[in-house]
Protein backbone atom coordinates (compact mmCIF):
# COMPACT_ATOMS: atom_id res chain seq x y z
CA UNK A 1 0.00 0.00 0.00
CA UNK A 2 1.29 3.37 -1.11
CA UNK A 3 0.78 6.95 0.80
CA UNK A 4 -1.07 8.98 -1.03
CA UNK A 5 0.17 12.95 -1.63
CA UNK A 6 -2.65 14.59 -0.54
CA UNK A 7 -2.22 16.85 2.73
CA UNK A 8 -4.92 17.52 5.36
CA UNK A 9 -4.61 20.29 7.46
CA UNK A 10 -7.26 23.18 9.67
CA UNK A 11 -7.57 26.63 9.05
CA UNK A 12 -8.90 29.31 10.36
CA UNK A 13 -11.16 32.30 9.37
CA UNK A 14 -13.63 34.92 10.57
CA UNK A 15 -16.51 34.88 8.20
CA UNK A 16 -19.40 37.93 9.32
CA UNK A 17 -17.95 37.82 12.27
CA UNK A 18 -17.92 34.24 12.93
CA UNK A 19 -14.98 31.80 13.83
CA UNK A 20 -14.89 28.74 11.23
CA UNK A 21 -12.34 26.33 11.67
CA UNK A 22 -12.16 25.09 7.90
CA UNK A 23 -10.73 21.83 7.04
CA UNK A 24 -8.98 21.32 3.66
CA UNK A 25 -6.79 19.35 1.96
CA UNK A 26 -3.73 20.04 -0.92
CA UNK A 27 -1.64 18.13 -3.11
CA UNK A 28 1.00 19.36 -5.98
CA UNK A 29 3.26 22.50 -6.77
CA UNK A 30 3.23 25.43 -8.83
CA UNK A 31 0.19 27.49 -9.77
CA UNK A 32 -2.69 27.19 -7.31
CA UNK A 33 -6.54 26.11 -8.28
CA UNK A 34 -8.63 26.36 -5.32
CA UNK A 35 -11.23 23.87 -5.59
CA UNK A 36 -15.40 23.53 -4.64
CA UNK A 37 -17.18 20.46 -3.78
CA UNK A 38 -21.01 20.32 -4.73
CA UNK A 39 -23.73 20.70 -2.55
CA UNK A 40 -24.45 18.16 0.21
CA UNK A 41 -20.55 17.11 -0.52
CA UNK A 42 -17.24 17.65 0.56
CA UNK A 43 -13.24 17.64 -0.99
CA UNK A 44 -13.57 14.31 -1.40
CA UNK A 45 -14.95 14.86 -4.86
CA UNK A 46 -11.25 16.00 -5.49
CA UNK A 47 -9.15 13.11 -4.60
CA UNK A 48 -8.80 11.35 -8.04
CA UNK A 49 -7.30 14.75 -9.67
CA UNK A 50 -5.49 15.60 -6.22
CA UNK A 51 -3.83 12.29 -7.10
CA UNK A 52 -2.87 12.73 -10.42
CA UNK A 53 0.58 13.05 -10.47
CA UNK A 54 0.83 14.57 -13.94
CA UNK A 55 -1.87 17.73 -12.70
CA UNK A 56 0.19 18.32 -9.88
CA UNK A 57 3.42 18.58 -11.53
CA UNK A 58 2.89 22.03 -12.32
CA UNK A 59 -0.83 22.62 -10.40
CA UNK A 60 -1.43 23.35 -6.48
CA UNK A 61 -4.42 21.56 -6.26
CA UNK A 62 -6.63 23.19 -3.11
CA UNK A 63 -9.68 21.74 -1.82
CA UNK A 64 -11.96 22.32 1.51
CA UNK A 65 -14.56 21.33 3.63
CA UNK A 66 -17.44 24.73 3.64
CA UNK A 67 -18.74 25.00 6.78
CA UNK A 68 -21.16 22.18 8.01
CA UNK A 69 -19.29 19.67 5.65
CA UNK A 70 -17.49 16.77 5.81
CA UNK A 71 -14.53 17.56 8.45
CA UNK A 72 -15.51 21.50 8.82
CA UNK A 73 -17.61 21.38 11.75
CA UNK A 74 -20.53 23.71 11.98
CA UNK A 75 -20.14 27.30 14.15
CA UNK A 76 -20.43 27.28 17.74
CA UNK A 77 -23.99 27.53 18.62
CA UNK A 78 -25.18 25.60 15.69
CA UNK A 79 -28.12 23.81 17.55
CA UNK A 80 -30.13 26.99 17.52
CA UNK A 81 -29.92 27.84 14.21
CA UNK A 82 -31.32 26.76 10.91
CA UNK A 83 -28.05 26.29 7.87
CA UNK A 84 -29.49 28.25 5.34
CA UNK A 85 -26.60 28.82 2.32
CA UNK A 86 -26.35 32.48 1.12
CA UNK A 87 -24.73 33.88 -1.81
CA UNK A 88 -22.61 36.52 0.42
CA UNK A 89 -22.01 33.99 3.25
CA UNK A 90 -20.86 31.54 0.29
CA UNK A 91 -18.64 34.36 -1.66
CA UNK A 92 -16.89 35.61 1.64
CA UNK A 93 -16.61 32.21 2.69
CA UNK A 94 -14.02 31.19 -0.20
CA UNK A 95 -12.45 34.70 -0.46
CA UNK A 96 -11.67 34.15 3.48
CA UNK A 97 -10.31 30.56 2.47
CA UNK A 98 -8.26 31.74 0.12
CA UNK A 99 -6.67 34.81 1.91
CA UNK A 100 -6.00 32.73 4.68
CA UNK A 101 -3.90 30.17 3.06
CA UNK A 102 -2.05 33.13 0.98
CA UNK A 103 -3.52 32.25 -2.44
CA UNK A 104 -1.89 34.51 -5.09
CA UNK A 105 -4.59 34.79 -7.36
CA UNK A 106 -5.60 31.19 -7.97
CA UNK A 107 -7.53 30.12 -10.58
CA UNK A 108 -11.05 28.68 -8.94
CA UNK A 109 -13.14 25.66 -9.76
CA UNK A 110 -16.06 24.75 -8.90
CA UNK A 111 -18.96 22.06 -9.55
CA UNK A 112 -22.25 22.13 -8.82
CA UNK A 113 -22.76 25.27 -6.46
CA UNK A 114 -19.27 25.83 -6.58
CA UNK A 115 -19.36 26.30 -10.33
CA UNK A 116 -22.46 28.86 -9.77
CA UNK A 117 -20.28 30.74 -6.92
CA UNK A 118 -17.55 30.62 -8.85
CA UNK A 119 -19.62 32.46 -11.80
CA UNK A 120 -20.76 35.19 -8.97
CA UNK A 121 -17.37 35.92 -8.23
CA UNK A 122 -15.76 36.24 -11.75
CA UNK A 123 -18.72 39.13 -11.66
CA UNK A 124 -17.97 40.35 -8.12
CA UNK A 125 -14.32 39.77 -7.03
CA UNK A 126 -12.34 39.00 -10.60
CA UNK A 127 -9.59 40.28 -9.04
CA UNK A 128 -8.58 38.03 -6.21
CA UNK A 129 -8.52 34.69 -9.02
CA UNK A 130 -6.78 34.47 -12.46
CA UNK A 131 -8.80 32.59 -14.04
CA UNK A 132 -12.17 30.68 -13.31
CA UNK A 133 -13.60 26.82 -14.57
CA UNK A 134 -17.43 26.51 -13.44
CA UNK A 135 -18.22 22.83 -13.78
CA UNK A 136 -22.00 21.70 -14.31
CA UNK A 137 -22.84 25.49 -13.73
CA UNK A 138 -25.66 27.72 -15.02
CA UNK A 139 -27.51 31.03 -14.08
CA UNK A 140 -30.18 29.36 -12.40
CA UNK A 141 -32.23 26.35 -11.89
CA UNK A 142 -35.41 26.68 -9.61
CA UNK A 143 -36.25 23.13 -7.82
CA UNK A 144 -38.31 20.81 -9.45
CA UNK A 145 -38.34 18.94 -6.16
CA UNK A 146 -39.70 19.65 -2.57
CA UNK A 147 -35.93 20.23 -1.35
CA UNK A 148 -37.85 19.95 2.76
CA UNK A 149 -37.98 16.21 1.90
CA UNK A 150 -33.85 16.27 3.21
CA UNK A 151 -34.31 17.19 6.67
CA UNK A 152 -37.95 15.30 7.73
CA UNK A 153 -38.05 13.46 11.32
CA UNK A 154 -39.66 10.88 8.57
CA UNK A 155 -37.13 10.57 6.47
CA UNK A 156 -33.50 9.85 6.31
CA UNK A 157 -31.96 12.84 4.74
CA UNK A 158 -28.84 11.55 3.05
CA UNK A 159 -30.35 8.66 1.87
CA UNK A 160 -32.83 10.79 0.19
CA UNK A 161 -30.47 13.02 -1.13
CA UNK A 162 -28.47 9.82 -2.60
CA UNK A 163 -31.34 9.02 -4.25
CA UNK A 164 -32.13 12.88 -5.87
CA UNK A 165 -28.54 12.59 -7.12
CA UNK A 166 -28.36 9.34 -8.50
CA UNK A 167 -30.25 10.29 -11.56
CA UNK A 168 -27.63 12.89 -12.43
CA UNK A 169 -24.83 10.11 -12.32
CA UNK A 170 -23.86 9.05 -16.08
CA UNK A 171 -24.58 5.56 -16.63
CA UNK A 172 -21.01 5.10 -17.81
CA UNK A 173 -19.65 5.76 -14.52
CA UNK A 174 -17.96 2.85 -13.24
CA UNK A 175 -20.09 1.28 -10.62
CA UNK A 176 -17.49 2.15 -7.82
CA UNK A 177 -17.18 5.46 -7.99
CA UNK A 178 -21.06 5.57 -8.16
CA UNK A 179 -21.43 4.76 -5.14
CA UNK A 180 -18.99 6.22 -3.40
CA UNK A 181 -19.86 9.83 -4.78
CA UNK A 182 -23.71 8.57 -3.05
CA UNK A 183 -21.76 7.41 -0.07
CA UNK A 184 -20.70 11.38 0.18
CA UNK A 185 -24.15 12.08 -0.03
CA UNK A 186 -26.06 9.70 2.67
CA UNK A 187 -22.69 10.54 5.30
CA UNK A 188 -23.90 14.82 5.10
CA UNK A 189 -25.13 16.23 8.19
CA UNK A 190 -29.09 16.63 9.55
CA UNK A 191 -30.01 19.23 7.12
CA UNK A 192 -27.06 20.38 4.87
CA UNK A 193 -27.89 19.31 1.50
CA UNK A 194 -30.76 21.13 2.15
CA UNK A 195 -29.44 24.48 3.08
CA UNK A 196 -27.27 24.14 0.05
CA UNK A 197 -30.17 23.49 -2.07
CA UNK A 198 -32.04 26.62 -0.69
CA UNK A 199 -29.00 28.75 -2.21
CA UNK A 200 -28.90 26.60 -5.42
CA UNK A 201 -32.64 26.43 -5.76
CA UNK A 202 -33.71 30.06 -4.14
CA UNK A 203 -30.66 32.88 -5.62
CA UNK A 204 -31.23 34.30 -8.79
CA UNK A 205 -29.02 37.15 -8.23
CA UNK A 206 -26.06 35.88 -10.81
CA UNK A 207 -28.47 36.19 -13.91
CA UNK A 208 -28.04 39.85 -13.64
CA UNK A 209 -24.80 40.01 -13.34
CA UNK A 210 -23.14 37.54 -15.89
CA UNK A 211 -22.71 40.99 -18.20
CA UNK A 212 -20.79 42.18 -15.86
CA UNK A 213 -17.92 39.42 -16.29
CA UNK A 214 -14.74 40.21 -18.26
CA UNK A 215 -12.95 37.03 -19.77
CA UNK A 216 -10.63 39.64 -21.18
CA UNK A 217 -9.33 39.84 -17.44
CA UNK A 218 -10.20 36.86 -16.47
CA UNK A 219 -10.94 33.47 -18.72
CA UNK A 220 -14.35 31.90 -17.86
CA UNK A 221 -14.24 28.17 -19.11
CA UNK A 222 -17.88 26.09 -18.40
CA UNK A 223 -17.79 22.20 -18.63
CA UNK A 224 -21.00 20.22 -18.05
CA UNK A 225 -21.96 16.45 -18.53
CA UNK A 226 -24.80 15.78 -21.03
CA UNK A 227 -26.29 13.02 -18.79
CA UNK A 228 -26.76 16.10 -16.28
CA UNK A 229 -30.69 16.62 -15.30
CA UNK A 230 -30.24 19.44 -12.96
CA UNK A 231 -27.93 21.71 -15.02
CA UNK A 232 -28.27 20.31 -18.35
CA UNK A 233 -26.07 20.95 -21.48
CA UNK A 234 -28.93 23.88 -22.55
CA UNK A 235 -28.65 25.47 -19.39
CA UNK A 236 -24.63 25.59 -19.49
CA UNK A 237 -25.17 26.75 -23.42
CA UNK A 238 -27.36 29.45 -22.27
CA UNK A 239 -25.15 30.59 -19.55
CA UNK A 240 -21.95 30.63 -21.65
CA UNK A 241 -23.85 32.65 -24.22
CA UNK A 242 -24.74 35.52 -21.71
CA UNK A 243 -21.28 35.90 -20.84
CA UNK A 244 -18.95 37.35 -23.74
CA UNK A 245 -15.66 35.16 -24.48
CA UNK A 246 -16.81 32.33 -22.25
CA UNK A 247 -15.93 29.11 -23.39
CA UNK A 248 -17.67 25.95 -23.18
CA UNK A 249 -17.26 22.16 -23.19
CA UNK A 250 -19.65 19.11 -22.72
CA UNK A 251 -19.10 15.83 -21.98
CA UNK A 252 -20.59 13.11 -23.80
CA UNK A 253 -20.68 10.47 -21.15
CA UNK A 254 -20.55 12.26 -18.22
CA UNK A 255 -23.03 13.71 -15.19
CA UNK A 256 -23.47 15.95 -12.42
CA UNK A 257 -20.52 14.89 -10.50
CA UNK A 258 -17.58 14.19 -13.27
CA UNK A 259 -14.49 14.45 -10.88
CA UNK A 260 -16.08 11.94 -8.49
CA UNK A 261 -18.36 10.01 -10.66
CA UNK A 262 -16.06 9.03 -13.29
CA UNK A 263 -12.64 11.13 -13.00
CA UNK A 264 -11.55 9.12 -15.61
CA UNK A 265 -13.57 10.20 -18.16
CA UNK A 266 -13.33 13.66 -16.24
CA UNK A 267 -9.42 13.90 -16.60
CA UNK A 268 -9.28 15.14 -20.26
CA UNK A 269 -12.06 17.78 -19.94
CA UNK A 270 -10.35 19.47 -17.13
CA UNK A 271 -6.57 18.96 -18.49
CA UNK A 272 -8.29 21.13 -21.40
CA UNK A 273 -10.01 23.43 -19.00
CA UNK A 274 -6.27 24.04 -17.17
CA UNK A 275 -4.84 25.18 -20.37
CA UNK A 276 -7.06 27.61 -21.02
CA UNK A 277 -6.43 29.45 -17.21
CA UNK A 278 -3.23 32.01 -17.01
CA UNK A 279 0.13 29.59 -16.53
CA UNK A 280 0.36 31.46 -13.11
CA UNK A 281 -0.85 34.70 -11.53
CA UNK A 282 1.70 36.66 -12.33
CA UNK A 283 0.73 36.09 -16.31
CA UNK A 284 -2.76 37.56 -15.50
CA UNK A 285 -1.64 40.47 -13.42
Amino acid sequence: MSIEPIIGRYVGVDIAGTPQRIYFEEAGQGRPVLCLHTAGADTRQWRHLMNDAAITAENRLIAFDMPWHGKSLPPEGFETEEYLLTTETYVATVLAVAKALGLDRPVLAGCSMGGRIALQLAALHPAAFSGFIAIEASDFQPAWYDIDWFHRPDAHGGEMGAALVSANISPYAPEAERWNTLWMFMSSGPGVFRGDLSFYTGDDSLIGRLGQIDTARTPVHIIVGAYDLTCTPEDARRTAGAIPGATLAVMDQLGHFPMSEHPAGFRPFFVEALAKMPESSASAA
